[in-house]
């Protein structure tokens, strides 16, 4: 059976029109004769909405009770069993009522597509799971709704539907999104202008980077090479120098100069051994690459021109950045260089920016991690110096008439093998000493043009001429090796130094120190494989790059670190000399590996302990705080129930009203403990929605005396965003601890108000009151503070009520009251001018 396809509609806030843009596609559907079914569509009353649902077949929600109330849910079964053609589902990102066959709604939609169903949806983009972090610092808000953005992305169409925010907020005016008495303060909060400004480009972005994942697919697929300008990539070639973090800031700045401009850092590494870069200097520019907003990419390549354009025609780039070659003027002699060539070979489709900076001609220097193998052009143009040289060099002599002399000419020569020597190394030095000496034989040494030799004392000048040649080519190619040994290890030792470097600083992050071994060494990819015995089976534990090997002997390259661990890697063969490093880095990622186990195991023995600690003041609370009411009860029972003593009806009422209080008292004893436990287990899960503290808080105020608290909640109070249970709980709490320390004869005050963007609940005893140092103390389980009798509690209630305070998103901390006491400040997010989160409506992501 084929998979349904998925079709959505996304938008930058609610009330752009997307469930609108729904159904009218629905009604498009079914003019053309699709069996087209409405699953779920929340219109929130209004009538625009409510209209278009006119004429399409709806199908029966699903009613659940949760907490005392009725709420709908979409039919899975009912869909499948009626198995339309397409189905729409609004809001993707709701949360299922607890009971649910699926905590999600869109793992409902991927049930519908798996059984061949096609499915439109609609989603906000602030619901998408990676933006979270920027929504709620755009907004204030953290949306407890999201979907995973994988789900939206595998849709086979994802259409945005869009509207000015100036629009959107005439629209919100004229009363077509809420109603008007919620109108005002929406347009305050949520539907500012910046807000909405903010998400519309989250939207419009998220949506083209949609689109250019489908243009990257179809050029794919039809082999397109050709770079097609539709977006501003600039591909900044490095060479791990100091001048990578001009040419990096110089292409940001040229990004910012074109909408959704993108920055892609290259560095080209040679497959020579050892990267020719400092990896200390690489590290520090990826990272300012990845500041700017940017990406880093490594690829191997041993000709960098051919590699950089082909990375850059790859990624459908339309510039690169280069920087002024470092090298100096005589240099030169050796190429063009990579600016040049890149420039020339670019074509009309690819800009190319030559940056200058400061190390511009001021010499490359020494390789800083080259192997002692010269390079393929360099061993090139010393053969060319070799076998060419002195061929040009005869016939230059031949064709003049001047006789220099047969010592000069062979100076002449010698000067070929030492620059041979200098190119390409011994043995093309070797060999123009060879052609030399028979060149100078045949066309200099009387009898010319003939391989004898009249005069001895000519014999005898060539003799020392090949022995200087061959012991000044043995000298400069041994100075030329000694110079790369010395680059050689000057690069191990830098690399060494780091090493050493993060132990001591104690840096654990296993992933970045296989990326540095991948870049170092130029490989493909990198794992760390580890078995607990010689006949288990290997397991990755960590791995970077493309297709990491799976067991050592599948890899290029595997260094062993002890008996069950080892370091695979992968898209090469190592020099001999490379693996002396290459072992210093096994050893690091083994250090790495058993010191992130040491902190998870000491994490978790942290949690024991704290485990521990919670049993013993748990037991302790038992055998004394829980046993008090217990035994109240039982006096009471007893005394009841004995046939000694005739009691009044005053007596009788005295005692059931003691066995009452002590009932209610280990209830709220067992109450809080539970609470704690849920807590500590992490099992708490707010329904969050539109909360009325004039409802809530009134509730809480059941368990003390009426007398005992003042309460001052201004009925303009903006609604909250809570779980109205957890909520009461909460208050309970605090508001039972203050009237416990507050003196006889003094009210508690509750009261409420609005402070910039959040509602603050204040409660105020006039207490004993709690030093400084003490008040984070008195939020931590069992702790009671002063002289508080036993009996009183076990020490729960404010560490109970701090925690699902920050369950429900708010805070709780303690303050002084002025003029003596403890106010308790509870702060909530404000719900007015947010779409209500019922947890009919769940995401809130409703729309017209």
């Amino acid at each position: 059976m084929a998979r349904g396809k998925l079709r959505i509609y996304l938008g930058a806030a609610p009330g752009v029109g997307k469930t609108y843009a729904m159904l009218s596609e629905a009604h498009r559907r079914v003019e053309r004769g699709t069996d087209c079914v409405v699953a779920l569509v929340e219109h929130h009353s209004r009538p625009r909405t409510e209209v278009m649902l006119h004429g399409l077949e709806q199908l029966p929600r699903r009613e659940l009770a949760y907490r005392g109330s009725q709420f709908t849910e979409m039919d899975v079964d009912a869909v499948l069993e009626r198995r339309p053609a397409v189905a729409l589902v609004d809001e993707l990102a709701h949360t299922n009522i607890p009971g649910s066959r699926n905590a999600k709604r869109w793992q409902d939609v991927e049930e519908l597509l798996d059984a061949g169903i096609d499915v439109v949806s609609t989603v906000n983009i602030q619901h998408l799971e990676s933006l979270g972090d920027v929504v709620e610092s755009i907004t204030g808000v953290r949306q407890r709704e999201t979907v995973p953005d994988e789900v939206v992305r595998r849709a086979d169409q994802v259409e945005l539907v869009d509207m000015s925010p100036q629009a959107l907020r005439r629209r919100m005016a004229h009363g077509n999104i809420y109603k008007p008495d919620k109108v005002d303060a929406a347009r305050s909060n949520f539907f500012r202008l910046g807000n909405l400004t903010a998400l519309r480009e989250l939207a419009l972005l998220w949506v083209a980077d949609r689109v250019d994942e489908y243009l990257q697919e179809y050029r794919s697929e039809h082999s397109v090479s050709k770079i097609w300008g539709s977006r501003e990539r600039i591909v900044v070639g490095l060479t791990g120098g100091p001048e990578g973090r001009t040419l990096i800031r110089r292409a940001a700045r040229l990004a910012e100069k074109g909408a959704g401009g993108e920055v892609l850092a290259v560095y080209v590494a040679r497959g020579d051994g050892l990267a020719s870069a400092s990896p200390r200097e690489l590290a520090v520019q990826r990272t300012l690459v990845e500041d700017v907003g940017g990406s880093f990419h490594h690829v191997v390549g041993d000709d960098v021109p051919p590699a950089l354009l082909d990375f850059a025609r790859g990624v459908n780039a339309t510039q690169i950045v280069l920087g002024t070659s470092r090298r100096s003027t005589w240099q030169y002699v050796f190429g063009p260089g990579v600016g040049a060539i890149v420039a020339r070979d670019s074509g009309p489709d690819l800009d190319v920016h030559i940056v200058t900076h400061e190390e511009a001609a001021r010499g490359r220097g020494l390789p800083v991690a080259r192997g002692a193998r010269l390079g393929r052009a360099r061993s090139m143009w010393g053969w060319a110096a070799a076998i060419v040289g002195p061929v040009l060099l005869t016939l230059l002599l031949t064709g003049i008439d001047t006789d220099l002399g047969l010592a000069n000419e062979m100076l002449l020569f010698l000067s070929l093998t030492v620059a041979a020597a200098l190119l390409g190394g011994l043995l093309p030095a070797l060999a123009s000493a060879a052609v030399g000496s028979l060149l100078l034989n045949y066309y200099f040494a009387p009898p010319v043009h003939r391989l004898t030799i009249s005069d001895p004392n000519n014999i005898v000048a060539i003799v020392i001429f090949g022995s200087v040649a061959v012991s000044v080519a043995s000298v400069v190619d041994l100075a030329a090796r000694r110079t790369h040994q010395a680059a050689r290890l000057r690069a191990e030792s830098e690399i060494l130094s780091f090493l050493a470097g993060s132990v001591l600083r104690g840096e654990t992050s296993l992933d970045a120190l296989l990326e540095r071994v991948r870049e170092t060494f130029a490989m493909e990819s990198v794992a760390l494989l580890e078995r607990t015995s010689e006949v288990e089976p290997w397991t990755c534990s960590a791995s970077v790059g493309p297709r990491p090997v799976e067991r050592p002997e599948d890899a290029d390259v595997d260094m062993p670190v002890g008996d069950h661990m080892a370091l695979a890697l992968s898209g090469r063969v190592l020099p001999a000399e490379d693996r002396r490093v290459l072992g210093a880095f096994a050893a690091q990622a083994a250090v790495v590996l058993d010191r992130r186990r040491l902190k998870e195991e000491a994490d978790q023995a942290r949690l024991y302990a704290e485990g521990d600690r919670i049993r013993t003041a748990l037991l302790a609370a038992v055998s004394h705080d829980l046993r008090t009411p217990l035994a109240s009860i039982k006096a009471s029972v007893t005394s009841l129930r004995s046939d000694d003593v005739e009691w009044s009806e005053a007596d009788e009422a005295e005692l059931l009203e003691g066995i009452e209080a002590g009932a209610d008292r280990l209830d709220h004893l067992v109450g809080n403990l539970l609470d704690m436990s849920r807590l500590q287990t992490g099992t708490v899960t707010p329904i969050i929605r539109e909360t009325d503290l004039d409802e809530v808080v009134p509730m809480a105020l059941g368990g003390v005396p009426e007398d005992s608290v003042v309460l001052d909640i201004p009925e303009d109070l903006p609604m909250v965003r809570a779980d109205p249970g957890l909520l009461e709980r909460a208050m309970a709490n605090i508001v039972e601890n203050a009237v416990k320390y507050s003196p006889e004869g003094e009210r508690v005050l509750v009261s409420a108000s609005t402070i910039a963007d959040r509602v603050e609940v204040r409660v105020v005893d006039r207490g004993p009151g709690v030093p400084d140092a003490a008040k984070d103390r008195i939020f931590a389980p069992f702790q009671r503070y002063g002289d508080a009798p036993r009996g009183a509690g076990v020490g729960l209630g404010l560490a109970v009520a701090r925690g699902f305070a920050e369950a429900i998103g708010g805070t709780l901390a303690a303050e002084d009251t002025p003029g003596g006491g403890m106010t308790m400040v509870l702060t909530l997010r404000p719900a007015a001018g947010y779409v209500p989160a019922r947890v009919r409506s769940g995401s809130g992501s409703d729309d017209m």
